[in-house]
């Protein structure tokens, strides 16, 4: 393939490299006992970048080349479990922050995306592992419904249908925090790279006021 511009060439450098800087932020995450909330805070933000500076097509380009790498490096499962959600979620947010759309819609893209790659994470490593993951997610859910049931003394006890659905809810709760966590990281960290993503709703406008 010969090249013909520079903008070809630092397409090809920055997909490359960005693709690559994900895929390692993967591995670390995968393996590595420590550093796992700040891994997974960060790990999406290469690829939203590269969206960003060069758009869609070679955002999907290099979504492409991290999926290889690591369909090689960690095999067919550990590998594609990056798509779901991180590398879905990180070019859902580099697409609508391209075209400039609200936090709303972004965010509730985001919540969505996020919450059925947790539970496609779990039927998949489910059957990994040759465990049933769900339970210890049920299992917290029960906890924190008899909490809550013992401290108003509520003469109740959560049925099945409740737990599951509380165990639902906790998922949806941990979403919202990471999606949000991460556009208020983008936010205050992209205009340090000369790009911008639009303005939060004024609701939220005072996490992101330290940012001026």
């Amino acid at each position: 393939m010969k090249i013909t511009s520079k903008t070809e060439a630092l397409n090809i450098v920055e997909t490359s490299y960005l693709a690559s800087l994900s895929s390692l932020l993967w591995v670390a995450l995968y393996y590595l006992p420590i550093g796992g909330a700040l891994l997974r805070l960060i790990l999406p933000l290469p690829m939203i970048l590269l969206h960003l500076r060069r758009g869609s097509k070679i955002a999907l380009e290099g979504l492409l080349i991290q999926f290889l790498l690591l369909f090689i490096i960690m095999g067919p499962v550990r590998g594609t479990l990056f798509l779901f959600p991180y590398g879905i979620l990180a070019f859902w947010l580099g697409w609508c922050w391209f075209k400039e759309k609200s936090w709303k819609l972004s965010l509730t893209g985001g919540v969505v995306i996020g919450t059925l790659g947790f539970l496609l994470r779990v039927i998949a490593l489910s059957t990994l592992v040759g465990d049933n993951l769900w339970v210890l997610i049920t299992r917290a859910s029960y906890g924190l419904i008899e909490k809550f049931i013992g401290l108003f003394n509520l003469p109740l006890y959560p049925s099945i249908l409740s737990i599951q659905f509380g165990a639902i809810l906790l998922i949806i709760f941990q979403e919202i925090v990471y999606v949000l966590t991460v556009h208020v990281v983008a936010y205050c960290l992209f205009p340090r790279f000369k790009l911008t993503i639009p303005d939060p709703p004024r609701l939220l406008n005072s996490l992101v006021d330290f940012n001026n």
